[in-house]
């Protein structure tokens, strides 16, 4: 795994929903079970039953030196600061994992992060994990940094050398780093030779060659350590085929080896189900073990260092809630997929459960000190040297906070105790863990239809729709963009929908969801419209790649567009492997053709080529393609065309609403009463929507400020203490008199009783509230929790 946030919003401000639920630590200690029945806990989990007594129970703590240097402390389930690996041991955790990098450091000796793993490091991991009496698992990257399936780099050292030359290097580097690890008394149980080498290993690409890497590496293993198993290790078992061919592969090349790996994140790889089925094929077929290297999930989408996370989008995390019980069922789910397989199923590590902040989000700077001297954050700038592209632009923190099994403070969570659960069974008293949150997306001028009801999630696995009431924020909702619209349940709780307002498109079947595929002329011979988790968008893109160099070329043509100026885009990730050469997205219209280049940056780094301004002439033809020329094996996805006229600007000055959401961000809130501020908060939230939308007109962007100005002024304080003191003068600006927005649809919010209607507020400043008074009651939602003030995306700049 290469925990890279994602690379359009390195450091975007991050909200948890209210999907994450409370934080659940650990309960009282007393793991004994009844052999009859579950133990009483905080969580759910439902026993997987015949799991082996070796079944392992494994994770990767493979920073945990780097950050212990920058001032992390362990703590037991009692608050009490422990040694991580005692910790871990007490939590029916057998077995670690620790990568190993050939040389992750600079030629100043700077280390590039992510633990500054090299041999002598990985070591003192293992020699601390076995003094708490767990195995080890080692894995060799035979990288000086981060593989995965879009980067096998080349170790510095090997740079250059010749197959037969890199085959012995990688023979004599296995052979020393498990000496090593021989040498301190670490208890080997099983060694990774490389890691998710889906498309290279060490630095060459190809069955033949990598087969040579693979077997030199075994080999190694066999020699040094007999008694350890061998093991391979890929990713992406979602793919239909993917695993069996991978098996075949090694199979017909002779590579000794005796456990097929897996990674296995339910972000991105499919159903549990289709888990075991691939891992069954293989153990079946080939006579194979097989175990899962890595598995996660999210219980928070808050992040924890100011450095932005993997996961950080409820639409990134649906199946399980986000939540310390949607954390502790997921990892059970995946301990009863491999426990699926039968006895080749040897068992699941959790990757990098430990691995928290340094410092909380507002000390990012003495927080981005500690990852540059400590390598403790996932890539240092000294990285960059190796990486350029991906470390080199994006280092810093840990993108994996909110996915660790430890709170903030290093105090164990509940789902750590998953492992000792999933042998016991545990049961819970029934609690709410999740509310949906919802999403809709509309072609502009479609009508908004926001559900009726939501789905609330319990810990014990049912769901329940909840009858839900939305604000009347949506009626101010102008042109594309994306907007947040609050709601309260009927059992009164919160809930957020975000709706997305998409820009017509004028070419047909752009994502390659439909089956009809004609309007696309595509090269066939490299390129196919596949379905996967790879896809940039929806389930299905155009996937290419071929093992000698080619050309790509994805192109629609479309007639009959009206003249005038469009905007034109695609979406795409992949790689080069190392080769030269690349694809652009590119325009043609009867004014000439125009281009701009689309980086295959990487396995995920998802970039999208903009092409703005076309022109379009009376004969109204237009040809849209990706195409380029590319080296051997070099690959990529290509997804989310689109050709969309240009927006209109809308000439609107936004700096008084922008002070007045200021203003109303500072207010204190222990000072005013729970009727004002939900006043406010419904205000604050329109005024959100109006400056979100592509197409607010000045009168829209008056009348949200002279409502938040209102509601200001009108604040009724507290009955205790002095009153405050005002927090704004009397708005002068007008309500719009044109653009009015338009009376929200069924299902908006009724104003509370005894709530003091925000349109007479208006009233009594002197401003024009006639518009207004279409959305007034929908502004009032008594007692909902605090707006997300932080508006992500502003569709128009601010005058």
């Amino acid at each position: 795994m290469s925990p890279r946030p994602a690379p359009a919003h390195p450091l975007r401000a991050l909200a948890a929903t209210a999907a994450a639920g409370a934080l659940l630590l650990t309960a009282s200690p007393g793991w004994a079970a009844p052999d009859d029945g579950p133990v009483e806990a905080g969580i759910v989990v439902e026993r997987v039953d015949g799991l082996a007594e070796d079944f392992m129970n494994g994770v990767d703590v493979s920073s945990v030196l780097s950050l212990e240097e920058s001032g992390v402390t362990f703590r037991d389930t009692a608050g009490r600061p422990a040694d991580l690996f005692d910790v871990l041991a007490d939590a029916d955790v057998t077995w670690v994992r620790v990568r190993v990098w050939n040389d992750p450091f600079d030629a100043r000796d700077r280390g590039y992060g992510g633990g500054n793993v090299d041999v002598d490091r990985a070591v003192e991991i293992g020699r601390r994990a076995t003094a708490a009496g767990l195995r080890v698992l080692v894995d060799l990257h035979y990288s000086d940094f981060w593989a995965d399936p879009a980067k096998q780099q080349s170790p510095k050292a090997w740079e250059g050398l010749p197959l037969d030359e890199r085959v012995a290097a990688v023979g004599e580097f296995t052979a020393t780093s498990l000496q090593a690890f021989a040498d301190a008394g670490v208890d080997v149980g099983m060694v990774q030779v490389g890691n998710e080498t889906n498309n290279g290993v060490a630095g060459v690409t190809g069955w033949d060659a990598m087969a040579q890497v693979l077997a030199a590496g075994g080999a190694a293993v066999r020699a040094v350590l007999p008694d350890a198993l061998v093991a391979v290790h890929f990713t992406n078992p979602e793919t239909p085929g993917r695993y069996a061919g991978y098996a075949r592969e090694l199979a017909a090349r002779g590579v000794d080896y005796d456990v097929f790996a897996s990674s296995y994140y339910p972000f991105w790889h499919g159903s549990p189900d289709n888990l075991t089925r691939v891992l069954r094929d293989v153990a079946t077929t080939y006579g194979k073990r097989v175990v899962v290297a890595e598995t996660s999930w999210a219980y928070t989408l808050e992040d924890g260092d100011g450095h932005g996370n993997t996961i950080d989008q409820p639409a990134e995390a649906t199946a399980y809630p986000v939540s310390v019980q949607g954390q502790a069922t997921a990892v059970r789910d995946v301990i009863a997929a491999v426990a699926a397989v039968g006895d080749a199923g040897l068992g699941v590590f959790y990757w990098e459960p430990a691995w928290l902040p340094v410092g909380p989000p507002d000390a990012l700077q003495a927080n981005a000190a500690l990852w540059e001297r400590d390598g403790s954050g996932w890539a240092t700038s000294a990285a960059g040297e190796y990486d350029p592209e991906d470390a080199g632009e994006w280092y810093g923190g840990s993108s994996w906070d909110n996915q660790a099994l430890f709170t903030h403070d290093g105090t164990p969570l509940e789902s750590l105790q998953v492992f000792r659960y999933a042998r016991t069974g545990a049961v819970a008293p029934r609690a709410v863990v999740s509310v949906e949150q919802v999403r809709v997306t509309v072609r502009d001028g479609e009508p908004v239809e926001l559900p009726a009801t939501v789905a609330v999630t319990y810990n014990d696995g049912s769901v329940e729709q909840d009858p839900v009431t939305w604000s009347g924020a949506v009626g101010w909702i102008r042109g594309p963009g994306e907007y947040t619209v609050r709601g309260t349940t009927a059992a009164g709780r919160a809930v957020t929908a975000t709706v997305v307002v998409t820009a017509t498109n004028l070419l047909r079947n752009p994502g390659f969801e439909d089956d009809d595929l004609a309007p696309w002329s595509i090269t066939w011979e490299n390129a196919q419209v596949r379905e996967g988790v790879d896809a940039p968008e929806g389930a299905r893109a155009v996937n290419f790649w071929d093992d000698a160099p080619y050309a790509l070329r994805v192109a629609q043509t479309v007639t009959g567009v009206p003249a005038g100026t469009y905007t034109a885009s695609a979406t795409g990730h992949g790689s080069l492997e190392g080769g030269t050469g690349g694809v652009a997205l590119t325009v043609t219209t009867a004014a000439g053709t125009r281009s701009a280049g689309l980086p295959l940056a990487g396995w995920q780094q998802e970039r999208t080529a903009v092409l703005d301004d076309v022109v379009v002439g009376a004969d109204g033809v237009v040809t849209v393609a990706v195409a380029g020329d590319l080296p051997a094996a070099a690959w990529g996805w290509v997804d989310a065309f689109v050709l969309t006229p240009a927006a209109v600007g809308v000439d609107v000055s936004r700096t008084a609403l922008d002070d007045a959401v200021a203003r109303a961000a500072a207010v204190d809130r222990d000072a005013w009463t729970p009727a004002s501020l939900a006043d406010l908060d419904a205000a604050v939230e329109v005024a959100q929507v109006v400056l979100a939308g592509s197409r607010a007109t000045q009168a829209d962007v008056d009348g949200a400020t002279a409502l938040v100005a209102a509601v200001l002024d009108g604040l009724v304080p507290r009955a205790a203490g002095p009153t405050p003191a005002p927090t704004t003068p009397a708005p002068t600006a007008s309500a719009p008199t044109t653009g009015a927005p338009p009376a929200a649809g069924p299902g908006t919010a009724a104003a509370a009783p005894g709530v003091r209607p925000v349109a007479d507020r208006l009233s009594a400043t002197g401003a024009t509230a006639a518009p207004l008074l279409l959305v007034a009651a929908g502004l009032l939602l008594a007692g909902a929790a605090g707006v997300h003030l932080a508006r992500r995306r502003r569709a128009v700049p601010r005058a």
